[in-house]
């Protein structure tokens, strides 16, 4: 019998199983999941000394608390700088190639920190925060390579567990003073400078685990499976199955930003998931920010502060397993609305609750959740609504503007709180969420 013939009486109606299932593929989801878990667990540590000690760092380098303000900017500049290139690099060499070469620029960015602490230099403060806020889009872009192998229906809960690692260097990174200190006096070198050395050491690790271990890359392989499925659509010769996939295999002509871009303008699925990422960041980043201030103005202690701003780390971070599991279950378009009602709700809790310490608390941790819904299903969704030639540039470009128009956020948010008040801020920040509603009712209509 011909192998026509045969292929003939095969029956036609049982589906193909989706390539991601195949057991190699599998075996290697579940190793760049572990590998990737493990390199935002300790490169999550390094990010996390910015939070509490660029600050103080900046301060003491310029001897001035004018420049206590400029780590914050300064490290969201740079991860919004290098959303993009990264994301080519990924594009044209893979995911380990771009994660990995991401925390060795960060970890060089330490170092200069460390070496600013020593040598007082503003300049090489400067420097070095720009290059360690590489670290935070290392981070942020970390998630999408959980997704490149994953099958369809876990793709959420995938990439939830890459963002649920942050939450180890989001708790312990802040608290690295006292060991920080402890490694200064050990090396001879400034209190301050200790933190960043140990921030160096663990975004080079993370660099290291990313480079030696996430084999095969995760974006190769699945780009390789792809054109094979569409090699076999359109009956062209596809690579054999050992093939070894490397950086120097034919790149899709289609694989370039502005390609990406004009993707986003024609694909409402992909173009809502864009617009999600954006919103969720910029309404948490406001609200975030001018909340210790808040407190502050109505005499709250700062251990209550830190206690409030704990539990909002906690919402963003640590149920995001969850949410993933939900957002596979119930879909990503359902995850995205739920995400926007707790966003809203959020809103009215913090700014009714200036008075209310509880309410305030209550506020906040839902602003947190409400995020961490609406970066998980629509971070899945905009990869699932991205073919696999243009994911990296897409991606890369909605982590940085989500970075730019949080950045703005934040700084309009100061002018908000001084003329219209805490409650007024939260009030344009709910508001926010009402076009990315009306955008999900427009894709949910019965045609």
């Amino acid at each position: 019998m011909s192998a026509s013939q045969d292929m003939s009486t095969q029956p036609q109606d049982v589906p193909a199983q989706p390539w991601q299932t195949q057991p190699r593929v599998r075996a290697a989801q579940k190793r760049t999941v572990r590998v990737l878990a493990a390199a935002q667990m300790v490169g999550g540590v390094g990010v996390g000394v910015s939070v509490s000690i660029g600050s103080l760092l900046a301060e003491s380098v310029a001897r001035s608390e004018t420049y206590a303000g400029l780590a914050r900017t300064a490290t969201t500049a740079g991860a919004a700088a290098v959303g993009v290139p990264l994301a080519l690099v990924a594009q044209r060499c893979g995911r380990r190639t771009s994660l990995s070469a991401g925390w060795l620029v960060a970890a060089v960015g330490g170092a200069l920190l460390a070496g600013s602490a020593v040598s007082r230099s503003i300049p090489l403060l400067i420097v070095g925060m720009l290059l360690f806020g590489v670290g935070s889009a290392t981070s942020q872009q970390s998630r999408y390579a959980a997704a490149d192998l994953a099958a369809p229906h876990r793709r959420a809960q995938a990439l939830s567990i890459v963002v649920w690692s942050t939450t180890i260097g989001s708790v312990i990174g802040p608290n690295l003073a006292g060991p920080g200190a402890a490694v200064a006096s050990v090396l001879h070198l400034p209190r301050l400078a200790g933190a960043f050395v140990l921030a160096t050491v663990c975004m080079a690790l993370a660099s290291v685990l990313l480079w030696g271990l996430m084999r095969p890359d995760p974006l190769l392989l699945s780009r390789r499976h792809q054109d094979a499925e569409e090699g076999r659509e359109s009956g062209t010769d596809i690579p054999a199955a050992g093939t070894e996939v490397t950086s120097r295999g034919k790149e899709p002509q289609t694989g370039t930003l502005r390609a990406g871009l004009r993707h986003l303008r024609r694909t409402p699925r992909a173009a809502f998931a864009f617009v999600t990422i954006v919103v969720a960041h910029t309404v948490m980043g406001a609200i975030m920010t001018m909340t210790p201030v808040s407190m502050s103005r109505h005499g709250t202690g700062l251990t209550v502060v830190g206690v409030t701003i704990s539990g909002h780390l906690l919402g963003m971070y640590a149920f995001s397993p969850v949410v993933g599991r939900l957002a596979d279950r119930i879909g990503h378009l359902s995850t995205v609305a739920a995400g926007q009602a707790v966003f809203l709700v959020a809103a009215a809790l913090s700014g009714m609750g200036h008075d209310c310490v509880g309410m305030m608390m209550a506020g906040l941790f839902l602003l947190g959740l409400g995020w961490s819904f609406s970066l998980v299903a629509g971070s899945a969704m905009l990869t699932e609504a991205t073919p696999a030639a243009l994911r990296p540039g897409v991606q890369g470009t909605a982590d940085t503007a989500m970075n730019v128009v949080a950045a703005v956020g934040a700084g309009l948010a100061g002018p908000l709180l001084g003329w219209i008040g805490f409650g007024g801020l939260n009030a344009v920040a709910g508001a926010l969420v009402l076009p990315v509603l009306a955008f999900w009712a427009v894709l949910v209509r019965p045609r």
